[in-house]
């Protein structure tokens, strides 16, 4: 991945991620450092632990991937995208298309996640079109 100038952006201390699509964004950047041969069954079994610390520590914080008593945000689009529903879970389904066309598990689903991550933020922007952005300030309130 690159930033803006066109320059891939280097790794991070594990301190300095606020959450698991930073965390994602590392392993994006060396894949074969984090996920064990690459394989997104490994990957999505982090994601998993990632998920039960979150519960354990009580932190709030969305989390697409997995939620006790769900597959999650991201399989649910998936399944969308894919035009039909899996029990096997989105790492296997992924592979699986993956390996139809030819191509790296893993580069396949940062595409889909980019995808996901660009779709989820068309519809909440489409959700929301009264909440001011950074750009826009805000008016004071004639109340005050």
């Amino acid at each position: 991945m690159t930033e803006a100038g066109g320059t891939r952006h280097r790794p991070r201390p594990i301190e300095e991620l606020a959450d698991v699509h930073d965390f994602l964004e590392e392993v994006r950047l060396r894949p074969g450092m984090w996920v064990r041969r690459s394989s997104l069954q490994h990957l999505n079994s982090m994601l998993t632990g990632y998920r039960v610390a979150l519960g354990i520590h009580n932190i709030a914080e969305p989390f697409d991937f997995w939620n006790p008593g769900s597959q999650g945000r991201f399989s649910e689009w998936l399944w969308q995208r894919l035009g039909r529903h899996s029990s096997l879970g989105w790492a296997v389904e992924i592979e699986r298309e993956a390996e139809q066309a030819g191509r790296p598990a893993m580069q396949v689903f940062f595409e889909l996640l980019d995808e996901f991550r660009a779709s989820d933020q068309q519809s909440h922007d489409e959700a929301a079109p009264g909440i001011n952005t950074p750009s826009e300030p805000q008016q004071p309130n004639a109340a005050e």
